[in-house]
């Protein structure tokens, strides 16, 4: 058994799931033991046996569940800041297409990046994050589009876990978009690429969980379907990104699969919340594509609010519609542009975010909890939103371990 970790004399924000608010203990103490979390509460209540050990005394520090990340695409080749130049400067989509750009100017940079350069050139995005306090990170493939290039994007994401003190969760995007060589064959490559990849995928230990972009722009209900059907054969949880764009019923679709979450949600109609809200989904909000494409039509947090939909809150992190490593200027984000508040944000990166991935060891601060902790130099959790470009972390504590 490893030795007991005490925290005392700290500001806990529990984020108890379903509460109003921070769920805060203004003068508390936790116990960490094996990786758990043995006791919290109020420092006077902390039992006997406790009394007088050695303890770490946090100066009033305000401590919070470990962030977590539900929403990435951290794993690519190349970047698209030309592309991004291109765009201010006036260019079009067709024009930038044609020079190249677009998300099958990942894809090639994808195809030709080794295993090692997709870690590598990742590892300081996940980097950026850790130092903001992250200790779960979700990793989706989908810049690959081909068998091989979509499992080499896993393999690097579960590196990824073994090489930093993060747990990564990843997701099997095959559905992302259609290759260049299947142009106007989408149920060709539906069929003869991403239902058999993502069996090659799971069959090597690679997926956690399957999601696939409904849109105009991408599939149709009736592809997503299948890829679902192939997924709850395999026993795989989906989620979704769905009405981000237009309103193609996803999130409905995506709730008759009792999938984890909807993500994006820009367009989803009081339909698809009702349909979320009976199956559990969770929708998954993400401002910096919003601000990034500079969008206008907002998610229903309204609806979602009055269906008691929870709603998670993610960086997106990718290289075309989110290029963004702050889950701290996310919160800022998510209430500024999308009006939740404060609390929610916060909500919205730890229990709702845990509970985006399937998770349900984490992102609330309780006994039996993974010991994934983040110590702020705050004195109230509103500041992590409130702030703009400055990180306040103190100390981050991954599984127990500081």
């Amino acid at each position: 058994m490893s030795p007991k970790l005490i925290l005392r004399n700290a500001k806990i924000a529990t984020i108890n799931e379903g509460a109003v608010g921070y769920g805060m203990i203004n003068a508390g103490a936790l116990v960490l033991s094996d990786g758990q979390i043995e006791w919290v509460g109020a420092e006077q209540d902390l039992p006997a046996q406790y009394v007088g050990a050695a303890a770490e005394d946090l100066a009033g520090r305000l401590v919070t569940p470990g962030l977590i990340d539900c929403h990435t695409h951290v794993v690519f080749g190349g970047d698209r800041a030309q592309e991004f130049e291109m765009r201010l400067n006036g260019a079009g989509y067709e024009e930038i297409a044609r020079a190249g750009g677009g998300i099958n100017s990942t894809v090639k940079a994808t195809r030709q990046a080794a295993f090692e350069d997709l870690v590598t050139s990742a590892l300081p995005r996940v980097d950026a994050l850790i130092r903001e306090g992250l200790t779960t990170l979700e990793i989706k493939s989908g810049y690959g589009l081909e068998r091989e290039a979509e499992l080499t994007m896993l393999r690097a994401a579960r590196e990824i876990g073994k090489r930093r003190d993060v747990t990564v969760k990843t997701t099997y995007l095959g559905a992302h978009a259609t290759p260049p060589e299947y142009k106007g064959r989408d149920d060709a490559y539906i069929d003869e690429v991403v239902i058999p990849t993502l069996i090659a995928a799971h069959q090597e230990g690679l997926v956690d969980a399957v999601d696939g972009f409904c849109e105009g722009i991408a599939f149709q209900p009736d592809q997503i379907a299948r890829v679902f059907e192939a997924a709850k054969s395999l026993g795989l949880p989906v989620k979704l990104h769905a009405e981000q764009l237009s309103n193609l019923g996803g999130a409905k679709l995506a709730a008759a699969y009792g999938a984890l979450s909807a993500d994006h949600i820009e367009y989803l109609d009081e339909a698809g919340v009702r349909a979320m809200a009976q199956a559990g989904t969770t929708a998954v909000v993400l401002p910096g594509a919003f601000y990034t494409l500079r969008e206008t039509q907002k998610p229903p947090v309204e609806l979602l609010r009055t269906h008691k939909v929870p709603m998670a809150l993610a960086t997106d992190c990718n290289p075309g519609s989110s290029p963004l490593t702050s889950l701290l200027l996310t919160m800022n984000m998510g209430c500024t542009l999308f009006r939740l508040t404060p609390a929610e944000a916060l909500a919205g990166v730890t229990c709702h975010a845990a509970r985006a991935l399937g998770l349900s060891d984490r992102g609330v601060i309780a006994v039996g909890n993974r010991a994934d902790l983040a110590i702020w130099d705050v004195s109230h959790p509103a500041e992590l939103s409130y702030r703009i470009g400055f990180n306040p972390l103190y100390k981050r504590i991954f599984g127990g371990q500081a």
